[in-house]
């Protein structure tokens, strides 16, 4: 059981890395274009090359693959996108911390796309959630950027939507495979985008290279790997409550590595959000155990 919480907090940390790796390679002079297209095409390559090594199952339907063409090709490229973005405007903290409101959103849209029930917990975890954001942007702690703030709420927006999509996807595909074909969709996106655009290039600094693997390997092969490997062990609930540790390692990150800092305020707030996101979570997990013993009864 340590071993599965392990996993899944490295794998928090592995993400937590994104937007200061994202910062010191835009610092080298790589666009966000070509960042995205480096870091899922290298992360593609090495799922792909560990399916073909160890698995040997990466075949998948054609309906199969067309939704995670919709996932990697549309809805991961737009929200990688949206929050490498929010990360030049506000500081990586932030928008770690508003892209985790996805929990919230994700129950929103079930209620209106799965018929899911709003319950009074789910009602109540929105509330305070949306609470603790008025103090963390209400409160003074330098000039808030409107823009990164959509951008960043854009992408916890978009989020929700791949995780509803995505949850349909990987009840039928190996998670393995479905992060590859993803990555590789993701990958094909921004480079047709970029290339199109004019914003693909790769005119940089040679020490913009060490970021763009980092970004690669250890917030996208390592930090999905371990934490699928967590929540074989743990469960899904209790890994996705665990990596809302996500925003606090990156705001613990952003004081170590690029100064960054939020008011007392602002951290009480970012506490409640993550309270409100915890909340959701753990009443999706009730629900859940109240369905199954419904059909273990009615079975």
């Amino acid at each position: 059981m340590w071993k599965g919480y392990g996993l899944v907090l490295l794998s928090a940390t592995g993400f937590a890395f994104i937007p200061i790796f994202a910062l010191y390679a835009y610092d080298s002079g790589v666009a966000v274009t070509t960042l995205l297209f480096l870091r899922f095409a290298f992360a593609a390559l090495f799922f792909f090359m560990y399916l073909w090594f160890k698995r040997k199952d990466w075949k998948v339907s054609w309906s199969q693959l067309f939704y995670l063409f919709l996932l990697g090709g549309f809805f991961y490229t737009m929200q990688s996108s949206f929050y490498f973005h929010a990360v030049k405007y506000i500081p990586s903290s932030l928008a770690a911390l508003l892209l985790y409101l996805n929990p919230i959103f994700v129950a929103v849209f079930s209620f209106f796309i799965n018929q899911e029930k709003l319950t009074k917990r789910t009602i109540i975890a929105i509330a305070i959630s949306f609470a603790g954001m008025l103090l963390v942007l209400g409160a003074p702690g330098g000039k808030i950027h409107l823009l990164g703030i959509a951008l960043a709420v854009g992408a916890a927006i978009i989020y929700s939507v791949y995780i509803i999509v995505g949850n349909k996807v990987t009840t039928h595909v190996p998670p393995i495979t479905a992060s590859a074909y993803i990555a590789l969709f993701a990958a094909l996106s921004f480079f047709v985008w970029g290339t199109g655009s004019g914003t693909l290039h790769f005119q940089f600094d040679v020490k913009g290279w060490l970021p763009i693997i980092g970004t690669s390997l250890v917030s996208s092969v390592l930090a999905m790997l371990t934490f699928f490997s967590g929540m074989n062990i743990i469960g899904p609930t209790k890994a996705a409550i665990l990596s809302m540790l996500e925003p606090v390692i990156t705001f613990l990150l952003s004081m170590i590595f690029l100064r960054e800092h939020m008011s007392f305020i602002q951290m009480i707030g970012g506490l409640v959000v993550l309270s409100g996101a915890t909340l959701v979570a753990m009443g999706k997990e009730q629900h859940n155990k109240k369905k199954e013993k419904a059909t273990s009864i009615s079975a």
